[in-house]
C-alpha cells in the first residue's frame, strides 16, 4: 500500500541522500550509465559539495564490454571530466552476466582474457579503470556480476568504514523492483527505513530514488541541467516512449526488445556482438516478436500447452530443462499454498478455472486477494495474464529466453541463491 507524503520526490531524495552521509562513513553510487544512476550520482555530489563532504563520497561503474557507444562516451565524459574530487573505480572485470539470447548459455562473461580477440570493443585506458591486473576486490573468474558487485561493496567497507550503496532503483519500472522496496521487514530494513536494506554490520543498499517515477528522471535533467548519456535521444528519435528506453547490458533479458536497435544506431558495435555471444542476431531480429514467445504466440497443433512445455523442455540438454522443471514445481507449490492477486485478478480467475478459490486477504497487500489453486492451469485468458500462473506462461518464459522466469515473476531458484551464498561465504575473509 503506498502512503502519499507532504512532499515532493526530489525533496524526499534529498532528505535520503543527507541522512546517507550522515548516518555512514561513506556513500559509495553504483553508476551504469543510465539515466537514474546518472541523477542520482549527480543529486548525491551536488549535496557532498554544498556540505563539503567530497571525501566520503566515491563512486563505481561495472562495465558489461558489449554497450552503445554512446554509453562508453557518456561514462568516459563522467569520469574524465566531472565530479572532481571523489573517489572513482571502473571495472573491467570477467564476471558472469546473464544471457537472454541463447536457451543453452544462460550467462557470458565480458572482458574474458580468453576470448579478447572477439572484444566488442578494446579495454579503456584511463587511471579510474581496475582489471585483473590491479583488482583488488577478491574476485575469481567468472563470478556472477552480483555476486561480484555484493563483494565489492563489502570490501570497500571493510576499507574505509561504514557505506551506504546507493542504487538508482525506481519502484514503478517492475513488479520485483517495486517489491525490493515494498517487502522490507524489520530484519533486512536499516533503522526501519524500507529504502535502505541490510547487507551486513557495515554495508547497506539505498534506494533514494525508489519512488520517482521516468518523468520525474527527465524533469530533474531537464531542470538542473545535468549531463546525461545521448543515446537516450537516439532512443526517443526512433520512436521509444520514455518507459522503453534502457541501456542495460545489451544481452538479458529486459534488453531483448531493443536489441535490434543497435543495428541501426550503432551498427560498427553491432558486426562485433554478433560474434560475441551464440544467438545475438537471432534475438536482434525476432526480439519483442512471436517467435521469441510473447503472449499472443499460438499454440501449435496438436498441442496442449501442458505438452507444448514438455516438447520445449525436450529439446534442451537435461540441465537446462531441469531448471525450468525446478521453477515449476515451485509455482505449483506457491499456487496450492495461495498466492497474491489484485481482486479484478481473482474474479476473472474465478470465471476462467472453476479449480481456483478465493481464500482472503494478504496479510502483507491488504489490497490484494490470496487465491488458491488445485490442479495447474494449462491457460489463463485474464488481463494481468503474467501475474497468474499457467503452462502457457512457462512456455512463453522458455521461448524468451528468460532463464530466471522474470516475466512470471520469479528470481533465481534456492539453488542459485545457495551457490552464490557459499561463494559469499567462501570469500568472504580474503583480503
Amino acid at each position: 500500500m503506498k502512503t502519499y507524503l507532504d512532499k515532493n520526490v526530489y525533496e524526499a531524495a534529498l532528505e535520503r541522500i543527507a541522512y546517507c552521509f550522515q548516518e555512514f562513513d561513506n556513500v559509495l553510487v553504483s553508476f551504469s550509465g543510465g539515466k537514474d544512476s546518472g541523477v542520482m550520482l549527480n543529486l548525491c555530489y551536488r549535496y557532498a559539495a554544498e556540505q563539503g563532504l567530497l571525501d566520503k563520497l566515491s563512486m563505481y561503474h561495472l562495465d558489461y564490454e558489449a554497450q552503445y557507444q554512446m554509453t562508453t562516451e557518456y561514462v568516459t565524459r563522467t569520469f574524465l571530466e566531472q565530479f572532481p574530487g571523489i573517489r572513482k573505480m571502473w571495472y573491467c572485470v570477467p564476471i558472469r552476466a546473464q544471457s537472454a539470447c541463447s536457451l543453452g548459455e544462460p550467462y557470458w562473461t565480458p572482458w574474458s582474457a580468453a576470448q579478447k580477440k572477439l572484444w566488442v570493443r578494446p579495454m579503456p585506458e584511463n587511471p579510474y579503470v581496475i582489471n585483473e591486473k590491479n583488482l583488488d576486490v577478491p574476485f575469481r573468474h567468472g563470478m556472477v556480476d552480483y555476486e561480484f558487485q555484493d563483494k565489492l561493496s563489502r570490501h570497500f567497507a571493510k576499507k574505509h568504514g561504514s557505506t551506504a550503496v546507493m542504487v538508482g532503483l525506481r519502484a514503478d519500472e517492475s513488479l520485483n523492483r517495486y517489491a525490493a522496496v515494498a517487502r522490507g521487514n524489520k530484519r533486512t530494513s536499516y533503522e526501519g527505513r524500507k529504502w535502505i536494506t541490510r547487507a551486513d554490520a557495515v554495508t547497506v543498499s539505498a534506494y533514494p530514488l525508489y519512488d520517482w517515477r521516468v518523468s520525474d528522471v527527465w524533469t530533474a535533467n531537464a531542470r538542473f541541467g545535468f549531463d546525461y548519456n545521448r543515446l537516450y535521444d537516439l532512443l526517443y528519435q526512433a520512436g521509444l516512449t520514455i518507459g522503453q528506453m534502457r541501456v542495460a547490458s545489451p544481452f538479458n533479458d529486459c534488453a531483448q526488445e531493443s536489441l535490434k536497435l543497435y543495428k541501426v544506431i550503432d551498427p560498427a558495435n553491432w558486426a562485433r556482438m554478433v560474434g560475441r555471444v551464440n544467438g545475438v542476431n537471432f534475438t536482434g531480429l525476432y526480439g519483442g516478436t512471436t517467435a521469441m514467445g510473447w503472449k499472443t504466440i499460438k499454440l501449435p497443433p496438436g498441442h496442449t500447452w501442458k505438452s507444448y512445455y514438455e516438447f520445449l523442455l525436450s529439446t534442451m540438454n537435461e540441465k537446462t530443462a531441469e531448471h525450468y522443471n525446478n521453477i515449476l514445481e515451485r509455482s505449483k507449490k506457491y499456487w496450492m499454498k495461495g498466492g497474491t492477486v489484485d481482486p479484478g485478478t481473482a474474479d476473472e480467475v474465478l470465471a476462467a478455472y472453476p479449480l481456483a478459490t478465493v481464500t482472503g486477504k494478504s496479510g502483507r497487500y491488504v489490497d490484494r486477494d490470496v487465491i488458491q489453486f488445485m490442479g495447474y492451469p494449462d491457460d489463463m485468458p485474464v488481463s494481468n495474464f503474467r501475474q497468474v500462473p499457467s503452462y502457457k506462461r512457462m512456455c512463453i518464459c522458455i521461448m524468451k529466453n528468460d532463464y530466471f522466469c522474470k516475466y512470471a515473476g520469479f528470481g533465481p531458484t534456492k539453488g542459485a541463491i545457495a551457490r552464490r551464498r557459499a561463494a559469499v561465504n567462501k570469500y568472504r575473509n580474503i583480503l
